[in-house]
């Protein structure tokens, strides 16, 4: 049977794992009830499991029946958002201010129904599987931590190819991939600053040091760092989300605070902010006689795909569901993944599905949502995907070495 055919005859089972994850969404590393329900669900399968030591993690290896051979790795993240679900759905979260707003649940149903198509296809395989569930991809990263613990060589030696997916609640109509190849997603760091000066009475402001207006100056000079500086087309965003200072309208305060994403697209232009934009804060605040407290904090990595593997996967969709189910993206997306962690060490690639429930895919809520909703409809096409990428390519690199 084909990995089409296998999917199909596993819909059930996937989408009712799909659901049961939904009403129980963890945060962050610790997802004990999830890696349950992944081990529920593998259980029976011809699977070597070793389960995370500082994360809750499961990390299942096939081994193929005509291996040993090269070795691919499938990804899928575990974990949910600290979101109050508002999504009208039968299977809603049972946990208060939690909610799997970004769709993990699906990846996790869709790698485990990889597994299982690939399980049945195990005497056919001619070298390995590894099938790494992540938690931690909304926070501090699980991905680096699984590296750490071993996953990209947990068959015995590192993985040749590493592929993923994610699902949108929008933008896309359902059922559509899209990718591109190269920089895919953007690296993703935090700029926290504390300007100091001394508070005092608001109608005497000269004896004090004001914070505030130079905190505000500091805001809007980064903006125009960022038009003067760098290069429009390898670009950065620079948003500033929250600002903080003062306790009332007629005491000017001690300090003020601003908290920054920073979103880059290439390695040099990360350096190159990372750099300025201290220069920058420091330079205004010494300008007003301020001290200041600056700290750029390294996030995720570029999200990379490798152009060979790009084009092997882009072929094999169009293949398995017609060039129209494809489109490559023109431009990357500022959003992070720490599938990049991976993607550094292993040339992959890292696709989106949509799963949008909505008629109008330009209206729907989008990912992060309390009112996202997920149409699971495309699970057998995301499991399907994986097994064929694992197939297809562990019988290339196996032919080639014939």
């Amino acid at each position: 049977m084909s990995t089409r055919e296998l999917a199909e005859r596993f819909r059930e089972e996937i989408v009712t794992l799909r659901r049961a994850l939904h009403q129980v969404p963890e945060y962050d590393l610790d997802l004990p009830k999830t890696q349950q329900l992944i081990l529920d669900a593998l259980e029976g399968l011809p699977l070597e499991i070793t389960l995370g030591k500082e994360l809750s993690s499961v990390t299942a290896v096939l081994r193929g029946g005509r291996g040993p051979g090269p070795v691919v790795l499938l990804r899928g993240d575990m974990d949910a958002l600290p979101v109050t679900e508002r999504a009208d759905v039968p299977y809603a979260s049972r946990h208060v201010g939690m909610m799997h707003a970004c769709g993990h649940d699906l990846h996790v149903a869709g790698l485990v129904g990889a597994a299982k198509i690939l399980s049945a296809m195990q005497a056919e395989l001619p070298g390995d599987v590894v099938f790494m569930f992540q938690p931690g991809e909304e926070t501090s990263g699980g991905a680096p931590i699984m590296i750490r613990e071993g996953v990209l060589d947990a068959a015995g030696r590192r993985a040749d190819a590493a592929y993923g997916l994610h699902v949108g609640a929008s933008s896309q109509p359902l059922g559509m991939w899209s990718s591109r190849p190269g920089s895919f997603m953007a690296a993703a760091d935090q700029l926290h600053v504390r300007v100091i000066g001394a508070g005092t009475h608001g109608a005497t402001p000269h004896r004090g040091k004001d914070p505030i207006p130079v905190l505000c100056e500091i805001v809007g000079a980064l903006q125009t760092m960022i038009t003067r500086q760098f290069d429009v087309f390898d670009p950065v965003v620079l948003t500033v989300g929250r600002i903080a200072g003062g306790t009332k309208e007629n005491i000017i305060p001690d300090d003020a605070f601003f908290d920054a994403t920073v979103r880059t697209f290439s390695e040099a232009t990360r350096a190159k902010v990372q750099k300025a934009s201290i220069q920058l804060v420091e330079g205004l605040a010494a300008a007003h006689g301020l001290q200041v407290e600056a700290e750029y904090q390294v996030g995720y990595p570029v999200t990379v795909n490798n152009v060979a593997e790009y084009e092997f996967a882009r072929a094999t969709i169009e293949d398995l569901f017609g060039a129209d189910r494809f489109r490559e993206r023109p431009n990357p997306r500022c959003g992070a993944e720490d599938m990049s962690y991976v993607l550094n060490e292993v040339p992959g690639v890292y696709l989106n599905l949509s799963a949008c429930a909505a008629d109008d895919p330009d209206t729907a809520a989008d990912n992060h949502s309390p009112l996202a909703t997920f149409d699971d409809s495309v699970l057998p096409d995301g499991a399907a995907l994986l097994a064929e990428l694992a197939v297809r390519r562990l019988g290339r690199d196996r032919q080639e070495a014939e």
